[in-house]
């Protein structure tokens, strides 16, 4: 993914962290900083189903889902998987959508499958959603609400590159289009087999603790209003087993949940509206967080 996206190679672990851990991540950052680039080298990457979807207001929610159609032939109503039924989704722009639209996706992130004519229809296996939206441009938008935001296991940025990123990034599109040139290095079967693995991946209870510590502790932060939920709590374990699984450890240590803490935390919570004006954002919050919980280090260890 690198030969495809310089000098991201933390966002790119995070990507596949939030894969190998049934999550879905929100990428939320400006045009033309290569969000759309990195969905499509990870879908390259791993030989799965790639679906794009394009959110604009007019957009119906059986445009995602899929629609029934009648077959004259056969005299009966047919079903047409819509773009939901991939491998890996890319929800481009979703907040220039209806709430409906939006709640059809959601809906289907957090279920794993879709209903339409009163029929329930199970999604395979991967399933992994990365939806952009543009944070510079409100106009004619649908913001996600807090409960939804909710759904992602992971939000990013990517940020402009470097000047010497940027100029790596010109040569590399000179005459060809790296993302043409990458091929699959691994099997689905075995990305639904790393998958598995997570789930055996070792979490020591000093390290559980430690994570409902950090939780409990943005519910009690002076501009918080809304502190983060127990799915929150879930889903950061969740994202630091997978993390282990990437660093080659089959357990999980304090600094993975460190690590993620600000990239899973951050879109779970709402600060109270006189923060704004004390120019303190919610990544201020997580930081003051994570140093007023001390980090858990066994006797053992020290000695």
């Amino acid at each position: 993914m690198e030969k495809v996206m310089i000098g991201k190679r933390q966002e790119v672990t995070l990507s596949l962290t939030a894969l190998l851990a049934n999550g879905h991540v929100l990428l939320e950052d400006v045009p033309g900083v290569g969000k759309t680039m990195l969905v499509k080298a990870l879908a390259k990457s791993l030989d799965c189903d790639f679906k794009r979807i394009q959110f604009t207001p007019d957009l119906l929610p059986s445009d995602v889902t899929g629609v029934s159609i009648y077959n004259q032939k056969e005299m009966n109503f047919q079903f047409r998987n819509g773009p939901i039924f991939g491998d890996i989704i890319l929800a481009d722009e979703i907040n220039r959508t209806s709430p409906k639209t939006q709640a059809a996706l959601l809906e289907a992130m957090e279920e794993m499958s879709v209903t339409v004519d009163g029929v329930t229809k199970s999604l395979q296996q991967p399933f992994f959603v990365m939806a952009t939206q543009n944070p510079m441009d409100y106009e004619g938008t649908y913001p996600l609400p807090e409960a939804q935001m909710d759904r992602f296991l992971i939000k990013l940025q990517l940020g402009y590159p470097s000047e010497a990123e940027e100029i790596e990034m010109l040569e590399r599109n000179d005459r060809k289009q790296p993302i043409n040139e990458l091929a699959s290095v691994i099997s689905i079967d075995t990305l639904r087999m790393m998958q598995e693995q997570v789930e055996m991946i070792y979490v020591d209870q000093t390290v559980r603790r430690y994570i409902v510590e950090l939780i409990r502790e943005t519910r009690k932060a002076p501009h918080v209003q809304l502190g983060v939920s127990p799915r929150g709590s879930i889903y950061l374990m969740k994202a630091a087993k997978a993390y282990a699984l990437i660093q080659d450890r089959d357990y999980v240590i304090p600094d993975d949940v460190k690590f993620l803490a600000p990239y899973v935390l951050p879109h779970r919570m709402v600060l109270k509206p006189e923060a704004k004006y004390e120019e303190i954002t919610v990544d201020d919050v997580i930081q003051q967080v994570l140093q007023s919980v001390e980090v858990p280090i066994r006797k053992e260890i020290l000695e």
